[in-house]
């Protein structure tokens, strides 16, 4: 199931990502867990990835976003931490806080 792609470009550098980024995030699947093929795009070329995310984590910490938002969110929350080559071709949402414990109680300040 295709659903529409979200996309957060970051037009004036001091925003959450770093100037020239784009993160695209196309959920294709809305079951449990849920999918999402996401892209990173910048200057120096593009990294994808498949990442899933269960019902119930997304209840707990999307805190009313959308989905495809909450994907962007963590992506913004990890591109502030490590390089787009650095971030795992597939994952699951909760493996994001085995590597940066401050995952959960950080998340919500990205929009």
């Amino acid at each position: 199931m295709d659903l529409p792609a979200a996309e957060r470009l970051d037009g004036g550098c001091g925003d959450v990502l770093r100037c020239g980024m784009a993160i695209v995030v196309r959920q294709t699947g809305s079951g449990d867990p849920m999918e999402f093929e996401v892209e990173v795009r910048d200057r120096d070329g593009q990294t994808r990835h498949h990442v899933t995310m269960s019902q119930a984590t997304y209840a707990a910490l999307a805190g009313g976003r959308a989905p495809q938002v909450f994907i962007q969110a963590a992506f913004a929350f990890l591109l502030d931490r490590e390089a787009k080559e650095s971030i795992l071709a597939r994952f699951d949402v909760t493996v994001i806080g085995r590597y940066f414990p401050d995952f959960e109680r950080e998340i919500g300040r990205y929009q």
